[in-house]
């Protein structure tokens, strides 16, 4: 099976040299619309396609909170995506991870509220291993090819690729208080963001292999010599770190590993424990696009 990687981010990570668009996928799913349309794109004089979705829509019309996750994930397999490359902009909790500096993150702690997190809702139960919830033979593919990528940096200018640590995902859409940034340090993460869950949890339901590109863009508001979050800062230093992971991507799209061979890829496998008799049948023709149709032949 050919490899697909699905790259949820900015909307403008695919207005890049050396990807062509091939088309706008418009896709409903049985959870809703996703954020906006994917875009099919392929590298040039390649025949290796991607497939590109803005998170919070084109022109970030989507807070945190209000990104209809489930949408976004199911939409992506439906499409053909095999694995996914999650590019997110976070701020960091340790000094030792700069601002402008890039993490292959490991694992997640999930503070959000509101937020839909699984596809089994009542009818369907299910429940997925998710200790690692990062696919590792993604992480480190991803992390080799980020190497590689800053190493054609000058070292003055070169970001630091961080491999591991732990992001906190919270709700959002505001900052975290001085009070709430010092008490997650306190926890021992590296990043905090607003975005990566349900992402996560969801991808891993979909059997789809996960990885995240974190971008630090500057360090919350714990740091005593640093300014708080300035959203223009931000987003000055989020153009600079866009352009190192638009070129990481494409070299990842040609260097996946085998999907089959991570333990996403079998998340599903002895997981769902309502017994076959008690499923409700709504619920089930509604999983039908990842458990497939019981009454196909």
């Amino acid at each position: 099976m050919t490899e697909v990687l699905g790259v949820i981010g900015g909307s403008g990570l695919y207005e890049m040299d050396g990807i062509e668009v091939v088309e706008q996928v418009h896709l409903e799913t049985p959870y809703g619309l996703p954020s906006d349309g994917l875009v099919r794109a392929q590298l040039a004089g390649s025949s290796q396609q991607l497939l590109f979705l803005p998170r919070h829509g084109r022109g970030h019309a989507l807070p945190p909170h209000a990104i209809n996750y489930r949408a976004n994930i199911c939409a992506l397999k439906l499409a053909g995506a095999t694995q996914l490359l999650s590019v997110s902009a976070t701020g960091s909790m340790r000094r030792a991870i700069a601002p402008g500096d890039l993490v292959v993150v490991d694992q997640f702690i999930d503070m959000t509220k509101r937020r839909r997190s699984t596809f089994f809702d009542a009818g369907v139960v299910a429940h997925v291993a998710f200790a690692d919830p990062i696919c590792g033979q993604l992480a480190t593919a991803l992390q080799r090819i980020a190497d590689e990528v800053v190493a054609a940096v000058e070292a003055d200018t070169r970001p630091r690729v961080h491999r591991g640590g732990t992001y906190l995902c919270i709700e959002g859409p505001q900052f975290s208080t001085r009070a709430e940034s010092l008490m997650y340090r306190g926890f021992g993460v590296s990043l905090v963001g607003m975005t990566n869950m349900p992402e996560a949890k969801l991808a891993r339901e979909a059997c789809l292999p996960y990885a995240t590109l974190a971008l630090a863009t500057d360090y919350d508001c714990w740091h005593a010599s640093e300014e708080a979050v300035d959203v223009p800062a931000v987003i000055a230093r989020l153009r600079t770190m866009t352009g190192y992971a638009q070129t990481i991507i494409k070299q990842l799209a040609t260097q996946l590993p085998n999907a089959q061979d991570s333990a996403a890829s079998h998340a599903l496998d002895g997981a769902i424990i309502t017994a076959e008799a008690a499923r409700d049948r709504q619920s089930r023709a509604r999983l039908n696009w990842l458990l497939g149709d019981p009454h196909r032949d």
